[in-house]
């Protein structure tokens, strides 16, 4: 049972009195959930598997989802699927803790939304495009060259070695 408030914390506290190796499966699923002001996901699912190791809880997440992105070419909104994974190390005491800087809290409960939130943009290309063959907007009207072409050409360039665009013919 997740709070509807922080629909990515979760109790693990009967994982630590189990044998090394013991692990646990969390599912999430979610039609549309926010991972903070500006990233907001669609048929939200994945899992999280926690289990015990002599230094402390390892989880790994699997998830996918879909967001909304705007072509970089274009400027037309688009969906994309995301899919990302995650392993991270929540040690049990500050001898184990790992370059992630994760330890146990006290409460024994894991809130996994941030780690989330920093592995679904890391899956966000950097300029995203709509379609592989998407002609962009044309830089003098700014016409979509995808819905219709308006019939400008780009100038010959002016610059010393524009001949040798020749050569690659």
């Amino acid at each position: 049972m997740t709070n509807s408030r922080k629909p990515f914390r979760f109790n693990v506290g009967f994982i630590i009195h189990e044998e090394i190796g013991y692990n646990h499966d969390f599912p999430f699923e979610f039609d549309t959930v926010s991972l903070g002001d500006d990233l907001e996901l669609r048929d939200f699912e994945g899992n999280v598997n926690v289990g015990k190791t002599p230094q402390g809880l390892i989880a790994q997440g699997t998830f996918s989802a879909e967001t909304t992105l705007n072509c970089s070419r274009c400027l037309k909104d688009f969906e994309q699927e995301l899919d990302w994974e995650f392993t991270e190390m929540y040690a049990f005491d500050q001898r184990s803790v790992t370059e992630s800087d994760l330890l146990l809290p006290e409460d024994a409960h894991l809130d996994v939304e941030e780690l989330l939130r920093e592995y679904a943009l890391l899956e966000i290309p950097i300029n995203p495009i709509c379609e592989p063959e998407c002609k962009g907007l044309c830089p003098q009207c700014g016409q979509n060259l995808n819905e219709k072409d308006c019939g400008h050409r780009p100038e010959e360039s002016d610059s010393p070695f524009a001949k040798l665009k020749d050569l690659l013919k």
